[in-house]
């Protein structure tokens, strides 16, 4: 079956090819589930859907990765981060499989897992875009919450906090091996954009005006619609570069996406999610996909219908169109 996408793939050589990593890492956060979110996923039908409904050639090693043999037994605080070794570890991993995938010119989905991941999709994906076509990327990052603290900033010491910190340089990587494998920045702050906030730190808040990072809010989604605030936001990127999309299922209202680890009321609707996700397809420039922060365990009422949402986001921005 061939692709069945009208738009052209600008930066992928192979667009209907799919590299698949699945995650089941929970260390960035307190909260036991997340690590069954892919599973759950897979189970759902998500898989055969971007294969039988959408044509892509599936490139997956059939195993949800939960790195055990990455985890040490032995992981104390360092810099106030809880779980440094695992998380560096794990995100060190991570960036190399998604490298793996991404260096053929793949399209590159990976299905988490808590938004620390973020770490190892984005720097694997970024490495290969340099490597690959000598160019940097952009990241649109969708999510109720900014996940820039740096360390030294965050009040919970939980990474999936942090990674966009370490992503553009803002925190550094040391010498004690916690994240010092990310010899440079992997996306610029001028690359950055942000929809959906609206539970952000106030030292957050601080370093998003500091470092002029253009950020959309939920106050920035009522006032000008959905439509016109995906329009500014790739604007702001520019229409020639390759797009990491993250996407934290978060982002949606609670009532569309209950089971996650840290709802917050007033969110993206279902069909504004799917609308960023279509949006960010009809550039042409999608070269990888996360979608994380699925926590099938939090709400047995809601799991399914969180499931659900998380798969149309993916099939959204893998090319699934209303007509």
């Amino acid at each position: 079956m061939t692709h069945p996408s009208t738009i052209s793939q600008r930066f992928l050589s192979h667009p209907n090819q799919l590299g698949v990593v699945a995650v089941g890492f929970n260390g960035g956060q307190c909260k036991l589930g997340v690590e069954a979110a892919p599973q759950a996923l897979v189970e759902a039908g998500l898989l055969n859907q971007l294969r039988d409904d959408l044509g892509y050639e599936l490139h997956y090693d059939d195993t949800i990765h939960h790195y055990e043999d990455k985890t040490p037994v032995n992981d104390p605080d360092h810099r106030g981060m809880k779980k440094p070794r695992a998380a560096s570890a794990v995100t060190q991993e991570l960036s190399r499989q998604v490298y793996e995938h991404a260096k053929d010119g793949k399209m590159v989905l990976t299905l988490g897992g808590d938004h620390s991941i973020a770490i190892g999709t984005i720097s694997g994906t970024s490495k290969a875009i340099r490597e690959r076509l000598g160019r940097d990327m952009a990241v649109i990052w969708v999510d109720a919450h900014a996940d820039i603290n740096t360390p030294e900033m965050s009040e919970s010491g939980n990474i999936h906090g942090m990674p966009m910190s370490f992503l553009t340089g803002l925190a550094k990587g040391d010498t004690d091996d916690m994240f010092g494998w990310m010899k440079e920045p992997a996306v610029s702050t001028r690359k950055l954009v942000y929809i959906g906030l609206r539970d952000v730190d106030r030292e957050e808040k601080k370093l998003l005006r500091e470092q002029g990072i253009k950020a959309f809010s939920m106050h920035d989604i009522d006032r000008h619609g959905i439509g016109r605030v995906v329009e500014m936001a790739l604007a702001h990127i520019g229409n020639d570069i390759p797009i990491h999309l993250s996407f934290d299922v978060d982002a949606l209202d609670p009532q569309w996406a209950p089971s996650t680890g840290t709802p917050v009321r007033g969110g993206l609707t279902l069909r504004e999610g799917d609308f960023i996700c279509e949006c960010v397809h009809e550039t042409g420039n999608l070269v990888a996909m996360d979608l994380v922060e699925v926590n099938p365990s939090l709400e047995t009422m809601g799991a399914s219908e969180t499931i659900r949402a998380g798969c149309s986001l993916v099939r959204s921005a893998l090319g699934d169109t209303l007509l």
